[in-house]
């Protein structure tokens, strides 16, 4: 996983009040867990905008007043309308305990399908794994090569090193359908 570096600050404002007025300064209240204790912090909106809006996974080496730590974005909240960002969770990580992080799936690959004129689906872009966060990649590949015309590959197929995966064995991951084309040419 890539790595973040962010400066925050602690937060003693936490009423509704207090956070709105915040939030109208151009600064995102925040919380970390995990650690026993939790702690309300904030960050400036600019500061973690290449962190929220990417597709990639971080860990994020966080700095609030001084007191550093590492940790994931755990949840994110948006005001309905207007797409701001209301809140951040992060989740305080240790190099001993496991945690649940939605990973990127990227195929790889010519399937054999598409070959003969069919169209590759990616039906999952992230699957939710369990692991430590050293093991955990930047995206799990799923490799597609062997795959017919009407064949699907699901999660219970895959299998990842150090790593557990909680999304439903039977859910389907990337699979080829028969198109006119394809349907033509068999």
């Amino acid at each position: 996983m890539k790595t973040f570096e962010l400066k925050a600050a602690n937060r003693t404002a936490v009423g509704k009040k207090e956070v709105k007025a915040l939030r109208a300064s151009g600064v995102i209240p925040c919380n970390l867990y995990g650690s026993g204790e939790n702690t309300n912090f904030q960050v400036k909106v600019e500061d973690v905008r290449k962190l929220i809006y990417s597709p990639e996974i971080f860990v994020v080496n966080l700095n609030i007043d001084g007191k550093e730590c590492k940790a994931i974005l755990k949840e994110l909240q948006f005001h309905p309308v207007t797409d701001k960002v209301l809140h951040i969770d992060f989740l305080q990580v240790s190099d001993n305990k496991e945690i649940v992080m939605n990973v990127p799936v990227k195929l790889q690959g010519l399937a054999e399908g598409v070959r003969l004129g069919g169209k590759l689906n990616q039906e999952m872009r992230y699957l939710k794994v369990k692991g430590l966060y050293t093991n955990i990649p930047e995206f799990l590949t799923v490799n597609v090569e062997k795959l017919g015309l009407g064949k699907t590959i699901q999660v219970r197929e895959l299998s990842y090193d150090n790593l557990t995966i909680l999304s439903g064995q039977v859910n389907v991951v990337a699979g080829v359908k028969a198109t006119r084309a394809s349907k033509n040419n068999g």
